[in-house]
């Protein structure tokens, strides 16, 4: 077994390796599609009945309740 790693000059696009990301992103695109009927309801009713609005600190809110 050979321990020798080829260090990666970067001038050239690694061509297998982009087929490959590619290859894997439609492949997730078409698992995760028919999930979309399910996911889009679940996100919207997670945001209107359990998540909680963010809280936005302003300065001008700062000087209000600290009364300066």
């Amino acid at each position: 077994m050979s321990t020798k790693v080829a260090d990666s000059t970067g001038y050239t696009p690694n061509f297998q390796m982009s087929a490959f990301g590619y290859i894997m992103a439609v492949v997730m695109v078409i698992l995760l599609l028919p999930l979309l009927p399910v996911l889009i309801p679940a996100y919207v009713l997670w945001r209107v009945f359990i998540a909680e609005e963010p809280v936005e600190h302003s300065f001008e809110m700062w000087r209000r309740e600290s009364g300066r």
